[in-house]
């Protein structure tokens, strides 16, 4: 049996890059099978280390979307997205500004709950507006959506509990929608 216990990241210790530092590239392909690994392999042959990927189908199901997450140290944005262009299957891609951009990930925890700790692990549960979605006698699984620094800040406080095991989702991004214009009282845009 081979020991993987060297291997192990200690929950927590990895980091997104530093906020500002980093590429946020919506990507619409055709919905096909080799799609996501042909994507990939473009970022792998060029050592080009992807941080955070999310892929699914869109409202029209012949279509999907990658929400790729690049930090900006390592990859040359102008580059990455010719090379993605030349993808036959690749229909449209759109670099999204992070200090413009809507991010959510999932995060899914189980963590320690027993009978002492369960009502102020339920407590932070509702202030983060996450949902308590499997219950043992000593232990919760709980389910959050938000941005990535506030499950960054979730994850924290419920490694104070003792987390067990925890997954999070790739991140997913949407440009923030415009403002309207305001309107002086004579009728102009301010």
């Amino acid at each position: 049996m081979v020991d993987r216990s060297s291997n192990l990241v200690p929950i927590g210790s990895i980091r997104p890059p530093v906020e500002g530092r980093h590429h946020i590239l919506s990507v619409l392909v055709e919905n096909r099978a080799g799609v996501l690994a042909r994507v990939a392999l473009l970022f792998s042959r060029r050592g080009y280390n992807i941080y955070s990927l999310a892929v699914a189908p869109t409202d029209d199901e012949r279509f999907s979307r990658l929400t790729i997450v690049v930090d900006v140290e390592t990859v040359p944005l102008e580059q990455i997205t010719k090379q993605l262009h030349k993808l036959i299957n690749v229909i449209k891609i759109t670099e999204i500004d992070p200090a413009d951009a809507l991010e959510y990930e999932c995060m899914l925890a189980t963590i320690n709950a027993e009978v002492g700790a369960r009502s102020k692990v339920m407590e932070l549960v509702e202030i983060f507006h996450g949902e308590i979605i499997d219950v043992s006698m000593d232990r919760l699984t709980v389910v959050f959506a938000l941005s990535p620094e506030k499950l960054d800040d979730v994850e924290a406080f419920l490694a104070e509990f003792g987390l067990i095991e925890l997954q999070r989702t790739g991140r997913i991004a949407l440009s923030k929608l415009p403002k309207p214009t305001r309107r002086s009282k004579k009728g102009r845009v301010s």
